[in-house]
């Protein structure tokens, strides 16, 4: 979910972005996470008052590339779905933060924002007989859903006769984000309880494996197919924003040229298949500006190149107050792919999202006593127009 998208922006005279060489953020692997063996230099060069706010995690399990690569398909073959349909998954008591939303948000220039659609998914189906589902806070009841149901609403999921494979599938792949999520934190936890005074042990952790809050966003950026297209900005495929929540879990995008795919005549066989078959990937953007972007500590622009074998977590506003500014949340945006006549390509981009945050009931900012619930309504109050 997204924090103020109201932070300034540079660039270059001709409209493209004032940006520096591409980014190879800070790296590690995840046997590292796994045994503990993480510097607190490398969480500094990654999440610190200098850095971009921004780890990759590399040595994921080999069945991941095929599982990004099938769950990211399914943004395209929701997308194409008859309006009619689209309308019964969405929500407008979660404020359209369950299920799909398009043109339901602001940007920072106060418009509707219909460059992208997304389908927002609870994550409260993540967790086990070992891992309790609820904080110690958790029995406080006055947060419910009538009175907070943009968080609190069940997720919704298109029938299997629909987009068979979605959600067994989607679960699948938010379960491994979550999981190597829960691993950063608790390497945050460690550095945490050695510079933070009266810093709760492992309490990101428990943040990360017990929130009943965790929603995931499954986005598809429309391809620009205007031949009279606005005028362009740098964000204009997703606003200059911070996240609100603790750590946010990224899978690197997927460019798919949707001309040849027919997707809104696409008919299932019969019997249907266990999961629809992903989709071809471009092997990059074809316009090499396109992409996400985090803006430096100075403002400036600076692209992210995530790799598709691995997984990205970048800070969020919420990670900022439970370290007392140890950690820094990071600004970005995306970057469209720029109409172009003389391309016969329609590309969109997917990507999916995990923003891994407190209980509602859980407090962001020790001294105030700041509870979640409350930091959060005041981000939704802003960036949703419904």
């Amino acid at each position: 979910m997204e924090a103020d998208s109201s932070q300034a922006r540079a660039s270059n005279g001709d409209g493209s972005p004032n940006v520096h060489d591409p980014a190879n953020p800070v790296t590690v692997s995840l046997h590292d996470l796994e045994s503990g063996a993480v510097p607190f230099s490398t969480l500094e060069a990654a999440f610190g008052p200098s850095s971009l706010g921004i780890i990759l995690v590399r040595d994921l399990p080999p069945s991941y590339s095929l599982q990004r690569r099938t769950v990211l398909s399914y943004s395209s073959y929701l997308a194409a779905l008859p309006s009619a349909v689209l309308k019964t998954l969405e929500s407008p008591k979660a404020k359209y933060l369950t299920g799909w939303s398009h043109g339901k948000e602001t940007l920072a220039s106060g418009r509707f924002d219909t460059n992208k659609g997304s389908y927002y998914i609870p994550c409260t189906f993540y967790g086990s007989s070992e891992t309790p589902l609820s904080s110690p806070n958790a029995s406080n009841a006055k947060y419910t859903p009538e009175n907070f149901p943009e968080y609190l609403i069940p997720a919704i999921w298109p029938p299997e006769t629909l987009l068979p494979g979605f959600q067994s599938e989607t679960e699948a792949l938010i379960r491994q984000i979550i999981d190597v999520a829960a691993l950063v934190a608790r390497a945050c936890d460690l550095y945490a309880v050695a510079t933070i005074p009266d810093y709760e042990p492992g309490y990101l952790e428990r943040v990360v494996r017990t929130s009943r809050t965790t929603k995931a966003r499954l986005l598809h950026y429309f391809p620009d197919d205007s031949p009279n297209p606005e005028p362009e900005t740098d964000d204009d495929w997703c606003a200059t924003h911070v996240d609100h929540g603790c750590l946010t879990g990224l899978t690197s995008a997927q460019y798919i040229n949707e001309t040849p795919l027919h997707l809104p005549q696409r008919t299932l066989p019969s019997p249907l298949p266990s999961t629809l078959p992903p989709l071809p990937d471009l092997p990059s953007p074809p316009d090499p500006t396109a992409g996400l972007y985090i803006l430096s500590r100075t403002g400036r622009p600076t692209k992210i190149l995530i790799p598709p074998t691995t997984l990205a977590f970048q800070t969020g506003a919420a990670l900022e107050s439970i370290t007392r500014g140890h950690f820094k949340a990071v600004p970005h945006f995306v970057r469209g792919v720029r109409a172009d006549p003389t391309r016969a390509q329609s590309v969109a981009r997917n990507t999916l999202a995990v923003f891994t945050q407190p209980n509602l009931e859980d407090p962001v900012d020790l001294e105030t006593g700041l509870e979640f619930g409350r930091f959060a309504a005041e981000v939704v109050e802003r960036n949703t127009m419904v």
